[in-house]
């Protein structure tokens, strides 16, 4: 009798268990939050799906009842294109063309009801390119204009506005499709109203607007709360705001809402934002996202001279803006690119680009510390001025030293201008990547080791898998597999935890054992002009790959070392070193190649990569050089 194969059998039980363990860590309230919207929808039967929306003729803003504000720049504005997320200008007629996404021309039915839109319809395209023009962003520029005296700015504000609302019947279209979408568009909203200074008043339009908004995201906040991530706070803030806004115009109905989005709000922030500040998402841009929404909150709270929050809220946000301190390289703005990137910024008020966060973070910094970010005056504190804070004599946030955020896994070293961030793994929350033990490095402004990004969450499969996958990150990959097994395009299985956690004064330390039974120890040591890493590899199948990903530039490798852009990387003997190119996205829907380093080990092994920069890159070893042969085996690659 021939004997049977039980291997897929056996297979599909892990993979069923993988999926409960899962699960359960994702939590059993925010499974069945997610389960039970996601039926209901189907059966025809959640209360979401029997809103009404309202409308009103006029305009939606009155001119600005204050006079222009001194010391500041409005944001530049072309409206004759319109540019999504950060990067990518596209020609817009006049308006925007609201259900079509222009990398492709595929036009989304602007008639259909949002719930019978599937989340990644081939025909469309990855749906956000369609989202990001009607987040209204393009309002913040025009509002600053306006203020200052451009009444063709505030006409277009009310122009665009109600081409958007005839063009998107209340619930129908993709523009209806997501709570957090409109939840953006209402905090745009406050913010417009805001810089004009009309937040005390309310035109019929307007008002319409915004009940037609919350109507949508007060009957879905479930399966906000059940993602546990930035749609849950974004949401509240909008019902707070909103709600707010219209309980002043006697709307009972706001008063509601009003209650239900500061409940929620408080709650959100104080469950997603661990007490070292740490958010739930485990990424820079959504953190930076999160403090930006909790900052609305927070200001038209104050304008408008309702309640304070309760304390929870301000304490998790106070740690939030200061863990984002510790990852902004001062010089620049700029910060680490780990974890999810969907090229996210709301209420882009400051002329600092998308990769300063600079002016999110003083902002945080003034209503929730009660001081400004940095020493000196620049294009990121002109948000306190658009928005009406004082801006004299206040206090700075102390420079940050070596920071530990243990409840979040982030490590971060520094020695004069360098500084190092060791990622591991305290997932409390899903992981989005697998980048246990990833290490970014920094020095003089300049990001030398890098991370991935996302480049897009409709991506093809290969894409998808590399960069969110362990090959995207700068550390060990174990038998070309990723970390975590893969349930979904948002869902890791077997989480890591982090084991073997130490720190010192100038160096940290941490480890993981995969579900694989692969073991990654690494020890981080920074000093002036050199970053030492020591890995320790154990249990792989057949070899791994540790990998450091370069910053743009020339680089050529001669025997076990690698030098270029200031920068001279010695390998320990032992392994196989390839100088090899990758892709990184620092910005949504783009994406450029970088040099790689690859060194590969075959057996359990310890590695020792020594990372030289500044001074002793070009100076140390010089003689040795003049004298040497390049062997047979160099590598070079110039990007």
């Amino acid at each position: 009798m021939p004997r049977r194969n039980y291997a897929p059998r056996y297979d599909m039980a892990v993979r069923l268990q993988d999926r409960i363990a899962t699960y359960w860590a994702l939590g059993p309230g925010n499974v069945a939050r997610v389960a039970a919207y996601r039926l209901g929808l189907r059966l025809g039967l959640h209360p979401v799906l029997y809103c009404r929306g309202t409308e009103a003729p006029g305009p939606f803003f009155d001119p600005p009842s204050a006079a222009p504000i001194a010391g500041v720049t409005a944001r530049p504005f072309d409206a004759a294109h319109i540019t999504l997320f950060s990067r990518h200008t596209f020609p817009t007629n006049g308006i925007p063309d609201w259900h079509v996404n222009p990398f492709n021309g595929a036009r989304a039915d602007p008639t259909r009801p949002w719930h019978k839109i599937p989340d990644f319809d081939p025909r469309i395209g990855d749906i956000k390119t369609i989202w990001e023009p009607s987040r209204w962003a393009w309002l913040i520029p025009m509002a600053q204009a306006a203020r200052q005296g451009s009444a063709a700015d505030l006409l277009r504000i009310n122009d665009w506005l109600a081409d958007w609302t005839a063009k998107n019947p209340a619930y129908l279209g993709v523009n209806w499709k997501c709570g957090q979408e409109a939840s953006i568009r209402v905090v745009h909203l406050a913010a417009t109203a805001l810089i004009l200074g009309t937040e005390q008043t309310l035109c019929p339009a307007l008002r319409a607007a915004l009940t037609t908004h919350l109507r949508r995201i007060a009957r879905s906040t479930g399966y906000a709360i059940g993602q546990a991530n930035n749609h849950g706070i974004s949401e509240a803030a909008a019902l707070f705001i909103g709600g707010t806004w219209l309980a002043r115009a006697g709307d009972r109905a706001g008063a509601r809402w009003a209650r239900q989005g500061r409940r929620l709000l408080e709650n959100r922030v104080d469950t997603l934002i661990e007490p070292d500040g740490t958010f739930s998402q485990y990424s820079v841009i959504y953190h930076r996202l999160m403090l930006d929404i909790c900052s609305s909150a927070e200001l038209w709270r104050r304008r408008l001279s309702e309640p304070e929050f309760a304390p929870v809220l301000y304490k998790k946000c106070r740690a939030a803006t200061l863990w984002l301190h510790a990852m902004i390289d001062p010089q620049s703005g700029d910060a680490p690119n780990i974890g999810a990137n969907d090229g996210a910024l709301v209420i882009p008020v400051s002329p600092a680009g998308y990769r300063d966060f600079r002016p999110s973070l003083d902002l945080a910094a003034r209503l929730f510390c009660g001081r400004a970010a940095l020493n000196d005056p620049g294009p990121w504190t002109e948000a306190a001025l658009w928005f009406g804070l004082k801006t004299r004599d206040r206090p700075t946030l102390p420079e940050p030293g070596p920071a530990h955020f243990d409840q979040g896994g982030f490590h971060i070293l520094r020695a004069g201008s360098a500084r190092a961030i060791l990622r591991y793994p305290r997932f409390r929350f899903r992981p989005s990547h697998a980048d246990g033990l990833h290490l970014d490095f920094w020095t003089d402004g300049q990001n030398v080791l890098r991370d991935g990004g996302s480049f897009s969450y409709h991506s093809p499969a290969d894409d998808l898998a590399h960069f969110s996958g362990t090959a995207a990150h700068n550390t060990a990959q174990f038998d070309d597999r990723d970390q975590m097994p893969r349930l979904g395009r948002f869902l890791f299985a077997r989480w890591l935890r982090a084991e073997d956690v130490a720190w010192g004064d100038n160096w940290a330390a941490a480890a993981y054992r995969d579900g694989s039974g692969a073991y990654h120890h690494r020890h981080v040591t920074l000093r002036q002009g050199r970053l030492i890493v020591r890995d320790r590899i154990e249990g792989m199948a057949d070899h791994a790959v540790i990998r450091w990903r370069l910053m743009p530039g020339a680089y050529q490798r001669a025997g076990q070392i690698v030098t270029g852009n200031g920068l001279k990387l010695r390998f320990s003997v032992g392994v196989d070193l390839a100088l090899t190119t990758g892709q990184e996205s620092r910005y949504y829907l783009d994406k450029s190649p970088l040099p790689v380093v690859e060194a590969r080990i075959s057996g359990d092994a310890e590695a020792k990569t020594e990372i030289v920069f500044g001074r002793d890159a070009c100076n140390r070893d010089k003689s040795a050089a003049r004298g040497a042969k390049m062997p047979r085996d160099a590598d070079r690659v110039d990007l």
